[in-house]
This record gives structure tokens, C-alpha cells and sequence, in this order.
């Protein structure tokens, strides 16, 4: 007689479980203090880290809902949508990728604009999503801006733009975008000229065309802690001018020191903080 083993599941007759593991996503690693933290925490925490309070790149859409009222904001200019008028093709045709951004950060483009209220106090809001090609300013972008700046022109609001873009100007669309610097810049000066109060709120990363054109223009320049602020970076930087570079260079920090920036604002205060400065302006 043969003898036949069995598992301890098949002589019970159970079918065995498989184990579970951890869900993707449930946790990440914090780039400061490298702790790994739970998701929905940090989150629930404004996008910080628990541990350090390193400020965590924050959607657009959430920006909206941390900043302004709520059910506040009207969203304008969503009828304007990007096209490939050069036909560019890196590794991708620039149509493509354009369908490929849509469909993974659920923006039509890397600008969200319109209408608002914070903490009672009308304005026009303005922000740049980094999820969306990196923010990269196109021709869509700067028209949106464009159009935001002088509709706070014509109803005399205060206006705050809140730039999170490591793009600069988008170079799929060549001329086409670098020439939105100087549309956006050019209406920011008429918004001037008629009195208006201009907030520029910086973002970790704020580079590129966005920082050596708008994003610099406000008539006070915040920042949240330890963003990256700058034309090129510190690495290209470096080895273009073949020197070391101070500690901190093209950090919020650095550039409080040096007069580029007026604050330096933690994300939970920057509603409270640009609040205050509206009022202070008689805005």
C-alpha cells in the first residue's frame, strides 16, 4: 500500500488564503527625512510631512479647496484647450503626450484660473500644476494668465497667482511659448499701472521661464519653506559656471536672504498670511 501526504488544507478540506499584501500607494518616503509616512496622513496634514513638516507637492484642484472658500470658485477660460501647431515629436508627438497629461492628472491644462473668495475677500486665482507636463508654460497657459490678469484689471480685484512650475516655458511649442513671458509680464504691467495688488506665490519647483517672468512680478513675492526657486538649476548651474555653489542656493531661504522673495510663508498660513496682506493694502 502506497502512502500519500497530504497538506494539512487538503485533509481539511479548505482552500488556503492568500496573503495580503500592503495596497500600492498606502505609504510613501519623504524626500527630506526619508521616513516612510502614511498617505492619508500626511494628506489630512495639508500635504506635509508628519515627522518634519516638509511640504509635499500639492494637486491643483486641492490648492484651490485650501486656499479659497468653500464652493467659492468659479473656474474660467475651461473652453480653451491646447493644440500642436508645430507637429513636435520628442520621444512622443507632442498630441500625444498632450492626451497622455490629460488623461493622468484630469486637467485639460497645466493652469486652473478664475474667481474667488478667501476668507471673505474677493479675487482673481490663479495656479500652475506640476502634475500637468511639469507645469510648463504653453500657449494655453500664458493666455489663461494673460486673461486673469486683466479681468482683475477690469474688476478691480486683487489678484494671486500661485506658480508650481519646473518647466518654464514648454519648449514642444518653440516661440509659441517663450512669447508668453512677455504677454503675461505686459498685461501684469497695465494691472499695475491701474492700481492693482498682485500676490506671486512660490512653489516647490518654481523654474525656468515662470520664475524669470511672472512668478517674479508680484508686488509681494511669497514662498513656501525650502522650495526650489530659479532659472536653470543648481546642477546646471554648477557645471555652466564650473564653481561651487552656497549652501541653500536657489532655495526660499537663500533667496530671503538675498532679497529676492519678501516672505517665507508654511503652507497652513499662507490663506491667513495672504489674507492679512490683502487687507493691509486696503485691497
Amino acid at each position: 500500500m502506497s502512502a500519500v501526504t497530504m497538506s494539512d488544507a487538503d485533509q481539511s478540506g479548505e482552500v488556503p488564503r492568500k496573503k495580503r499584501g500592503v495596497p500600492e500607494g498606502l505609504w510613501i518616503s519623504c524626500e527630506d527625512c526619508k521616513n516612510t509616512v502614511f498617505r492619508k496622513q500626511v494628506e489630512k496634514n495639508l500635504f506635509l510631512c508628519p515627522d518634519c513638516n516638509y511640504h509635499f507637492t500639492v494637486p491643483g484642484r486641492i490648492r484651490i479647496q485650501q486656499l479659497l472658500d468653500e464652493d467659492s470658485f468659479e473656474e474660467w477660460f475651461t473652453n480653451l484647450k491646447p493644440k500642436d501647431p508645430l507637429g513636435f515629436v520628442d520621444t512622443k508627438p507632442y498630441k500625444d503626450r498632450l492626451i497622455a497629461e490629460q488623461k493622468k492628472s484630469g486637467l485639460t491644462e497645466a493652469c486652473i484660473a478664475g474667481r474667488g473668495y478667501m476668507r471673505g475677500r474677493p479675487l482673481v486665482f490663479a495656479l500652475t500644476d506640476s502634475s500637468f507636463i511639469m507645469g510648463s508654460m504653453g500657449s494655453v497657459v500664458g493666455e489663461k494668465l494673460t486673461r486673469s490678469v486683466e479681468e482683475a484689471t477690469r474688476l478691480n480685484l486683487p489678484l494671486v497667482i500661485l506658480s508650481g512650475s519646473g518647466g518654464g516655458a514648454r519648449m514642444h511649442e518653440g516661440i509659441l511659448s517663450l512669447m508668453q513671458m512677455g504677454k503675461v509680464s505686459a498685461a501684469l504691467a497695465k494691472f499695475h499701472d491701474a492700481g492693482g495688488l498682485f500676490l506671486s506665490v512660490l512653489t516647490n519647483p518654481t523654474m525656468g521661464g515662470v520664475a524669470a517672468s511672472f512668478a517674479s512680478l508680484g508686488d509681494i513675492i511669497i514662498a513656501e519653506p525650502e522650495a526650489l526657486i530659479g532659472f536653470a538649476g543648481p546642477r546646471v548651474v554648477k557645471a555652466t559656471c564650473k564653481i561651487d555653489l552656497p549652501a541653500g542656493f536657489q532655495t526660499s531661504e537663500f533667496l530671503l536672504e538675498h532679497g529676492f522673495i519678501d516672505r517665507i510663508v508654511p503652507r497652513p498660513e499662507l490663506r491667513t498670511e495672504i489674507s492679512r496682506m490683502i487687507d493691509y493694502c486696503g485691497m
